[in-house]
Parts: C-alpha cells; structure tokens; sequence
C-alpha cells in the first residue's frame, strides 16, 4: 500500500507520474529534480515561446505541502512528437496523444490515447496564421508551429498550444497541463534507466530498424523500406532505447494504430513499475542522470507547477492507474480513406469521464481496460 502521508512514497510517485508522464507529463524526472534539489524546473507558458529556468524552493516542512489547494479534478495532456529535424520544412507531428485523467479526490487515474489519424475540428489560430479546418489529429501540431517570419523554424510550443485547444474541444475536458517529448528523448530516457522489462502481446515486426539498431534503407522511389527487419516476439523482454521506442512506433499490425495505442500505454507503465523496483526516487546522482538525459528534448507547457502536480498525487496508489483503450474506426476505405473515429462505446467513455461516472461505465465495458 501506499501512504501518501510518508514522504518518500510522494518522492516514489512523484517519480512514477513523470516517468507515467514521459512521452508526456514527462515531469517525472524535472518533478524529482526539484523535490530533491530545489533545482531549476524549464517552463514553457501558455502562449509558448522559449524555456526559461525558474526556480523552485524546496517544500517547507512548516507550512502546507506543495499543491494542497488541487483537489481535482486534473488532465494532462501527454504528447510524443515526431520532428523529423533532418528533413527540411517538416513540421512537428504528434505521434503520439495521451491524457492522464485524475478525477476530485486524487485516489486514481485513468490514462488513455487518441488515435493520431482521428477525425478533429481544429480551430484557427492566428498565432501560426491557421485558419481552421476538419482533419486528423496529428496535424493540429504542425499547423500550429508554423512562424510565419520564420517558417524554417517551427515552434513545439506553440504547436502544442493547438494540439491542446483541439484535444479541449474534442473531449469537454479542460486540460490543466501537459507536456511534449520527442522521440531521442525517449530513447535516451529509457536507456538512462538501463532499459526496461515489457510483455509483449503479439508478435511485432518493424518497419524502421535492422536487428542491430541501424536504421533500414528508404527504397528507391519511395514506398517502403529494405533490408532485414527487427522482429519482437511474444513474451517478457528487455528492451533497450532503440527497441522500446521502435516497439512502440509500429502500427503495421494486427489491430493497426490501436494496438500501437496500446503498446505505448503497457510501456509507460513498465517504465513506472521499473522505477518502483529499483527505488529510482532515493538516489539522486540516478534522478540526475535522467536529468541530463532528457535535456532540452522535453518542455513542461502551462498549468500548475510541476512540483505541485507530484505532491497532489502523493497518496495515489500505482495500482490504481487504468489503462484505458478507446475502440474506433476507419472513415473512408483505400484511397477514399480520410482518418479514425471513436466508436459510439468509445465516445461513451468521455461522456462518462466528464461525468465522474466512468468507474461504472468500465464495469459496465470491462473490455475497455487494457492489461499492462
């Protein structure tokens, strides 16, 4: 059990959220670094722009615990970003759209995904001189990192800022905070942690890498790739780096983007559990080296503090965060094919979310909790 009035289980989970945050929340390790350290925490505001360091006193035992006025309910939005920084004029693309929902009471969690291809009204927004249109998900954070004084250099933040509006209107939820990471951050996340132990559910073969890491050969003319392919087969592995984000890229597979939804959800949370079995949280020079691995490859965008967040979720249970998989399905087929929507059963679950009755909506559709 877990009691949030000891302050080492609120260090542990603080932890856990960031790492649970990684593609994402991706505070877990800034959280650590600033409960331990009172060190700088890099911040992005609401409007975007350059991270700037601010800093964070550590918590006063005399007075009331960091983020004692957040009751909840809380939604942090969760964005792995696929920059493609060596192809000229590409865009940030949200690769990857999660939310952390933490209902009023702050005793459990439910993280779920949108498909990246889902059908969205994107509003306009003048920032990135956008005017608005229907279209998939993922390119609610191109269309808003546009500069347009600078259109080679495209701005995540603001990206993220659209992407955030989008997501607000899609769901009814106020997001409350989030944070975007890209994929070599993950990458270096995980292997700073010295790599990570994953069941996996089917067998996986990837359009990206060789068997060594290497990354395979774009065929000539476009349409694929060549050489010989990584394949993860079923069962409890360890994956380095390179292999937990290959893994959980691919979407060429039984059960296509979804199973890939899936995959990402299972693996943020063997990345938490590695963090408990380890006690990640009580050695600082480890936390540091997390740190240091993420560098600028992460950025904390609005909301409470970082600090805040953890402390509020001191006294959660890691048992009680839900994995949660929102079925849909393909608008348009072949080349008529236009992008995903939810299912009436899956747009049910947001309903039930922003109700506070999601609890009995999963009883009643237990086939939406994904294993871990």
């Amino acid at each position: 059990m877990v009691d949030g009035l000891h302050g080492r289980h609120r260090w542990r989970w603080a932890l856990i959220m960031s790492t649970v945050a990684v593609l994402l929340t991706a505070s877990a390790v800034t959280v650590v670094r600033a409960l331990t350290e009172g060190g700088p925490e890099r911040t992005v505001t609401a409007t975007g722009g350059t991270p700037a360091p601010s800093a964070t006193p550590s918590p006063s035992p005399s007075g009331p615990p960091p983020g004692a006025n957040l009751t909840g309910p809380l939604n942090l939005l969760l964005v792995g970003v696929d920059t493609r920084v060596s192809v000229p004029g590409w865009k940030p693309h949200a690769d990857a759209v999660l939310l952390l929902h933490v209902p009023p009471g702050l005793d459990r969690a439910y993280l779920f995904a949108l498909p990246r291809d889902l059908l969205v009204d994107i509003p306009a927004f003048p920032a990135a001189g956008y005017r608005g249109g229907r279209t998939k998900l993922t390119h609610a954070m191109s269309y808003g990192s546009r500069v347009p004084d600078a259109p080679k250099r495209p701005d995540t933040a603001q990206g993220y800022e659209l992407l955030r509006a989008t997501v607000a209107g899609y769901t009814g939820l106020r997001i409350d905070a989030g944070a975007v990471i890209t994929f070599g951050g993950f990458d270096r996340l995980v292997d700073t942690l010295g790599g990570v132990d994953l069941r996996i559910d089917q067998r996986v073969v990837s359009q990206h890498r060789r068997p060594d890491g290497r990354h395979r050969e774009l065929r000539p003319g476009g349409g694929g790739y060549l050489g010989p392919q990584m394949v993860y087969e079923p069962g409890v592995r360890h994956l380095n780096g390179w292999q937990a984000l290959d893994y959980a890229r691919q979407r060429y597979l039984s059960g296509g983007a979804y199973s890939r939804q899936r995959h990402q959800q299972q693996l943020l949370k063997a990345l938490a559990t590695k963090i408990l079995d380890e006690g990640l949280a009580r050695d600082p020079d480890r936390v540091e080296q997390v740190v240091a691995a993420l560098g600028d490859t992460l950025i904390h965008v609005g909301g409470p503090r970082i600090v805040d967040i953890a402390y509020a979720l001191g006294g959660l249970d890691p048992e009680r965060l839900v994995l949660v998989g929102l079925p849909g399905a393909s608008v348009g087929r072949g080349s008529g094919y236009r992008g995903e929507q939810l299912t009436r059963v899956g747009r049910g679950f947001l309903t039930e979310l922003r109700a506070g009755r999601v609890e009995a909506y999963l009883a009643a559709h237990p086939e939406l909790r994904l294993a871990s």
